[in-house]
């Protein structure tokens, strides 16, 4: 098994701040159905963030990925910067009305499922290297194949499909994606956080890591 490598203190606010703006985003679409107004752009503009970080985050851990998968994680880092880009384009269009929400939604959904390659090499390679807990890893590894459901909505995209009534089945099915991206991944995100700064607090402290 490799060894640990000393958490990065970077890379566990990257993360609680990452899964922080996630949890933002679903309290403001819950507030956007329930009471509406100026919930909706805040939600765009969350998802567009998490996007972001997480493009970000995905540059922090890139050199302990690339120690234990030095190809894969190459491509996995461009999938993850393409991703972001993908997703902040669907926000951007939404809010200043270039698409409607449903094609936006279809670009966020198409933009974390490439964020969701980079979480499944990522969490496959800490998983056989101990790189984190196996609970944690396994956890990866479940919200990326969720996220990875939003490649169905690319033909949608292709179509330039902007209304759920008139795309296919499948289509409609690649927005399922955000229970990965939207609900999971934030609760990966705050773990991985939060097990950077309590092995960063052991190591200060001197004793063995866990």
């Amino acid at each position: 098994m490799a060894e640990k490598p000393a958490p990065s203190r970077c890379i566990a606010w990257l993360a609680l701040a990452t899964g922080g703006v996630a949890l933002l985003g679903i309290v403001a679409i819950t507030l956007f159905f329930t009471v509406g107004g100026v919930f909706g752009p805040l939600n765009d503009v969350c998802n567009a963030a998490e996007a972001l970080l997480s493009a970000a985050l995905a540059w922090a851990l890139y050199p302990v990925h690339r120690a234990r998968a030095p190809r894969a994680s190459r491509f996995a880092l461009v999938a993850a910067w393409v991703g972001a880009l993908v997703a902040t384009l669907g926000s951007v269009w939404v809010l200043s009305g270039v698409t409607g929400w449903y094609l936006a939604g279809l670009y966020t959904s198409v933009g974390y499922a490439l964020i969701g390659v980079w979480l499944f090499g990522l969490n496959y390679a800490a998983l056989h290297s101990g790189l984190w807990p196996r609970r944690l890893a396994q956890l990866g590894l479940l919200v990326a194949i969720g996220m990875l459901v939003g490649f169905l909505a690319a033909p949608g995209i292709v179509g330039r499909i902007d209304d759920p009534a008139a795309a296919p089945w499948f289509v409609n099915l690649g927005l399922l994606s955000g229970v990965g991206w939207l609900l999971l991944y934030p609760w990966w995100c705050l773990w991985l956080g939060r097990w950077s700064l309590t092995n960063l607090a052991v190591q200060a402290s001197g004793s063995p890591m866990a």
